[in-house]
């Protein structure tokens, strides 16, 4: 294979006719994606997912100025690593951004997408939010970092599902204290997202697009989907009411179900990679 200095894990039978990369959100880990891949991989799909530059497995430093568009370089990386021409790129929030980044600068790569709760162009609801967690980062060193964490799933997940899963928040929010990536390479994560704007272009993607989001998400309003499913060329919208920002993980069984019903129909339609 082609040399990469990102991180990732392959899943599913290696002969697989069809591969599916998964590009996670702000936290950048493959392991968000853990309710999915073996759903996934159970229907004989070959499964890629990856730790984003600069975080998990995949540290080091960030260009600068960091944009979307060189973590859509970063799969083509792997792409090429994996010896994979195409792939079903499923992307969550961040991770959608840089799907829909290389369905523009490379649509030969992109077979079909699944966009969830993400976005085409800034708006001022999300940027109040990350204002806020830039002011929750800047109290400054450790005690910025836990403030920072600790306040990430208020964003992430419905208030009744926390309470129902306080262990599961605790885990996770410790989890993400020991293995923050640093305040600068958040900040310029943080930065890439928010220039993020590509909604006069959206047109330009072909691609078949599921476009999924839950109608609770507190971080993204469901109507930045709407505005994608109605806006690119060959998209369905997939809307729920709950679930939250991460409803692949609070609402992972009937999320897998739509996710797999769209990918089969691709299956069918998509030639061998």
């Amino acid at each position: 294979m082609a040399a990469t200095t990102l991180a990732f894990d392959i899943y599913g039978p290696p002969e697989a006719a069809h591969t599916v990369l998964l590009s996670s959100g702000l936290g950048g880990s493959a392991g968000f994606w853990k309710p999915q891949i073996p759903a996934l991989a159970e229907v004989g799909l070959r499964v890629i997912a990856y730790d984003q530059r600069g975080t998990g497995r995949s540290p080091g430093l960030l260009p600068s100025p960091y944009s979307i568009d060189h973590m859509a370089q970063d799969v083509a990386e792997i792409l090429d690593a994996t010896h994979t021409a195409r792939c079903h790129l499923v992307g969550h929030a961040l991770g959608g951004l840089v799907g829909l980044q290389l369905a523009l600068d490379a649509p030969e790569r992109i077979a079909s997408l699944a966009l969830v709760n993400a976005w085409s162009m800034p708006n001022p609801h999300s940027a109040r939010c990350f204002d806020t967690r830039l002011s929750l980062l800047g109290l400054g060193g450790q005690r910025g970092v836990r403030a920072y964490v600790e306040a990430q799933p208020i964003f992430l997940y419905p208030a009744a599902w926390c309470a129902a899963h306080a262990q599961h928040v605790a885990d996770e929010v410790r989890h993400a204290f020991a293995h923050f990536p640093g305040e600068a390479t958040m900040r310029s994560r943080i930065a890439a997202l928010r220039a993020f704007d590509v909604d006069a272009r959206l047109g330009d993607i072909a691609a078949p697009t599921l476009v999924m989001t839950a109608m609770d998400d507190t971080l993204v309003p469901w109507t930045m989907s709407q505005r994608l499913a109605q806006r690119l060329p060959n998209a369905a919208l997939e809307r729920v009411p709950h679930g939250g920002h991460a409803h692949s993980v609070t609402e992972a069984e009937p999320f897998n179900q739509a996710l797999l019903a769209f990918l089969a129909v691709q299956a069918k339609t998509v030639a061998r990679p």
